[in-house]
């Protein structure tokens, strides 16, 4: 079975080193798929089963010139920035002064500093606070594979190496152009871009450390002695546990003892609290409210709800678009290309009369304009601050190529139940001579089964108090109903196609009562005893309060709606009006459903598709894009692409919204990032930028890419 290994890397400063890092993993022997993400620094290994180890991979990354660093270090890493910090502070101070006399002779002012003076100043900024350039420069090019520390550290290089000589040739009465300023002020800028971009990334992945923070590390187990403090990580299902008020729960639950309301916006989304009760589940990281809840543990560990969140959405920003993989190749040969451009500059100006100052002024603007650090980040910045805020409002993204369909998609479609309506349904009338007898038969056959009309059933024979006797030989018909027998009496429960399989004729008297509680959008239930028709158990299943709401959203949208049912026509069409959709498939048996949305995909149309149940899986799998909703089956959240953590069908909209937002993000950041080299090179290389402002617009470049990604942190869902 293929494993998967996280590495978290250090040195990768742009584009070409994540794909140099991608390429000696995947070379590795035993790595079937390797994705590194620049804005995360981290590395995804899909391992075979006797594939490389953990310290293998560490040493394939080692080789290519970069160090791996384990998670302790890293979190360690993120809260000692001091460093970074104090060098990007001297180096300012250091380079200031070079900046004042750059102005001062500018204006033309008498005030200026000595070459010796500027060599002084100049020479730490290069070769201290520059020292991080030099040593990826020199790894990258070891490997064969020069980055965009090959083009900082050349291109101040040669400034400042020229500068050095004019001073060691005339001393104090230097002649020609000095360019320490300007290899002090490229070198001071890009650190201080490069701590921006630091700070802009770590906003990006804010919203995942935000629910990794929120598991509790200790939980107060019940036990014969009282409560006992004890480790969460070691908690087991059925553990008893006791959470007061102002707590987190510390795993997935269900309620024993005791009422609250309970904070889960942080896991769901929901921004009202929620009450609990016994019975009713809570997820590992809520917050309770005032009340004491006594708990039995359901999921502990990876298995919470929060640990699936964690990993959907680590899964989602550790991929890679394939617009990125594009990139990636550009990237590859990115920097030999802006190499050969500075030589040819150099030598442009040269043999076209330009003088040595000016020869060498444009080829080292060429080398610290050039930016392949904004490509690299463009796609993984947005798709890490796009998941993450949708993560923030209950919206789960699989994967990139989720967020690269969803702006497509024209067509959604509802499954009925448990989606536009609650899913509770509760009988509203018994149709029958002796009604209690009816649905004491009718309960019998159902007993035990967890479709909703059967609890519906169940529910009312207990209000009621009957009697319920045992059934025998129940056997399910999927999409019609249940057979059974009950002391000996053949009882089956279902829709009129079930009626018809068993050869049991429906009284027209019957049938009449029951079209009216259909068309009120009731689900009527027929019920035969020994091959003949005896009454009907009409059910009513409520909508969601949002249900019309987000119906209507999607249609604003210039989105097509539709709805599936496997209720009769009736029913469905009843429950279509009342949400505002005009175009419904009923009645639908469970496996037709993907059928339908392959008919909608052949038309040509771009599905959606939008469901909670175990029938609505291959659905699901079968659309374009398949959304479940939070609370419905595990096999229905695993077939799909987007989940939404709680069951309000309006998220759906907001979910196409995020994933829109986000693909825009991308393509903007794209769309500059390419841009600002396709302009900025031609203009360095004719010589209409001096090296300090090409070295400001290359740091403030990636900056911007971030910037404009983390403008996506500001999107909120509109429920």
């Amino acid at each position: 079975m293929t494993s998967t290994v996280r590495l978290d890397i250090t040195g990768m400063t742009c584009a070409a080193c994540a794909t140099r890092v991608e390429r000696a993993l995947s070379r590795t022997p035993g790595v079937q798929k390797a994705t590194v993400n620049l804005a995360l620094e981290r590395a995804d290994i899909a391992v075979a089963p006797d594939g490389p180890d953990r310290a293998a991979l560490a040493e394939a990354v080692r080789g290519a010139g970069y160090e791996v660093r384990a998670p302790a270090a890293a979190a360690e890493d993120e809260g000692r920035p001091w460093i970074e910090t104090a060098t990007l502070a001297a180096a300012i101070l250091l380079t200031l002064p070079l900046v004042l006399n750059m102005v001062a002779m500018t204006l033309g002012l008498r005030w200026h500093l000595s070459p010796i003076t500027e060599l002084v100043l100049a020479t730490p900024v290069q070769f201290w606070a520059g020292a991080r350039f030099y040593r990826g420069a020199w790894a990258s090019l070891r490997h064969g594979s020069p980055g965009m520390d090959v083009l900082v550290a050349l291109g101040t290089s040669a400034a400042w190496g020229y500068s050095a000589v004019q001073v060691a040739l005339h001393g104090g009465m230097a002649m020609g152009h000095l360019y320490f300023e300007a290899a002090a002020v490229v070198i001071t800028l890009v650190l201080l871009g490069k701590r921006l971009e630091a700070r802009a990334k770590r906003g990006a992945g804010a919203a995942l450390r935000a629910l990794m923070a929120l598991r509790p590390e200790t939980a107060r187990v019940l036990t014969a002695d009282g409560p006992v403090e004890r480790p969460a990580a070691g908690l087991v299902p059925g553990d008893r546990i006791l959470v007061r008020p102002g707590e987190r729960f510390p795993v997935d639950a269900r309620v024993e003892a005791g009422e609250s309301e309970v904070d889960e916006s942080l896991v769901t989304g929901e921004s009202l609290p929620v009450a609990k009760r016994p019975g009713d589940t809570v997820a590992a990281g809520a917050l309770n409210g005032t009340g004491a809840l006594t708990l039995e543990a359901t999921a502990v560990g990876e298995d919470s709800t929060i640990a699936r969140i964690v990993r959907l959405v680590e899964a989602a920003q550790s991929g890679k678009a394939p617009i990125q993989k594009l990139v990636d190749r550009i990237s590859a040969v990115f920097v030999p290309i802006v190499l050969a451009i500075a030589v040819l500059t150099f030598a442009g100006w040269l043999v076209a009369g330009g003088s040595l100052d000016q020869a060498l002024g444009a080829a080292v603007a060429v080398l610290v304009i050039a930016c392949p650090c904004a490509m690299g980040l463009a796609t993984p910045a947005a798709i890490v601050t796009g998941t993450g805020a949708a993560a923030r409002a209950g919206i789960l993204i699989r994967d990139i190529e989720t967020i690269e369909r969803a702006p497509r998609i024209d067509t959604v479609v509802f499954d009925k139940t448990g989606t536009l309506t609650e899913g509770r349904p509760a009988v509203t009338a018994v149709i029958a001579g002796d009604a209690d007898a009816l649905l004491a038969l009718a309960a019998a056959v159902q007993a035990g089964s967890e479709h909703p009309l059967a609890r519906a059933v169940e529910a009312e024979a207990a209000r009621r108090g009957l009697a319920v006797p045992a059934a025998s030989g129940v056997a399910a018909r999927p999409g019609r109903g249940v057979t059974g027998t009950v002391d000996g009496t053949s009882v089956a429960i279902g829709n009129a196609a079930l009626m018809r399989e068993i050869h049991a004729v429906l009284p027209e008297t019957l049938a009449q009562a029951i079209g009216g509680h259909e068309a009120a959008g009731r689900t009527a239930m027929l019920v035969a005893v020994d091959g003949e028709v005896r009454g009907a158990i009409a059910v009513a299943d409520p909508l969601k309060p949002g249900a019309a709401e987000a119906v209507a959203r999607l249609a604003a949208s210039g989105i097509a709606v539709r709805m599936l049912s496997g209720d009769a026509r009736a029913v469905a069409d009843s429950v279509a009006g009342q949400v505002g959709i005009t175009a419904v498939d009923a009645p639908v048996r469970p496996e037709e459903k993907a059928g339908t949305v392959a008919r909608l995909r052949a038309g040509g149309a771009r599905v959606a598709m939008v469901g909670d149940g175990i029938n609505d899986a291959p659905a699901l799998a079968e659309a374009d894009l398949g959304i479940a909703m939070g609370g419905g089956a595990d096999v229905a959240l695993e077939a799909a692409a987007i989940t939404l953590m709680r069951p309000d069908p309006r998220l759906v909209a907001d979910a196409l919204a995020i994933s829109r937002a986000t693909w825009n993000k991308v393509r903007q950041n794209l769309f500059w990032a390419f841009a600002y080299n396709v302009v900025g090179l031609p203009l360095a290389a004719f010589g209409l930028l001096n090296p300090a402002i090409a070295g400001a617009a290359m740091a403030l470049s990636s900056i911007s890419v971030v910037a404009n990604a983390l403008l996506l942190r500001r999107w909120r869902p509109r429920v």
